[in-house]
């Protein structure tokens, strides 16, 4: 467990250390996942211990919500003064989401029916 835990850690100082001397606007751990999927692509397997520590991490992943939470609730009135836009943001954004993933979905089921 305790390699499992390094190899996922060196993945995310590596994320991180490109996204900064890049100055990208990826978050580090995103960049250190997609590092650790290329890596396991070319492995073609799943190592053991890998897999069960991921499986461990996961299956506590509701912890990792708790920090937010203490963030919502520090940031109540901010919330409660910008409500409005929030909420517009949050239907617009779900709107715009579902109308792009349709389109997507249509062109994806044309093109392979014409295919067949």
């Amino acid at each position: 467990m305790l390699i499992a835990l390094t190899q996922l850690l060196f993945c995310q100082l590596m994320g991180e250390v490109i996204a900064r001397a890049f100055d990208l606007a990826i978050p580090g751990p995103v960049i250190g996942m997609s590092l650790l999927l290329v890596a396991l692509l070319y492995r073609q397997s799943i190592p053991e211990h890998l897999e069960t520590t991921a499986e461990g991490i996961l299956s506590h992943l509701s912890l990792l919500f708790v920090p937010a939470g203490v963030g919502v609730v520090a940031h109540l009135t901010v919330l409660g003064n910008e409500w409005q836009a929030i909420i517009g943001s949050l239907i617009g954004s779900t709107v715009i989401t579902v109308l792009v993933t349709g389109w997507v979905l249509q062109r994806l089921h044309r093109g392979a029916s014409h295919e067949s």
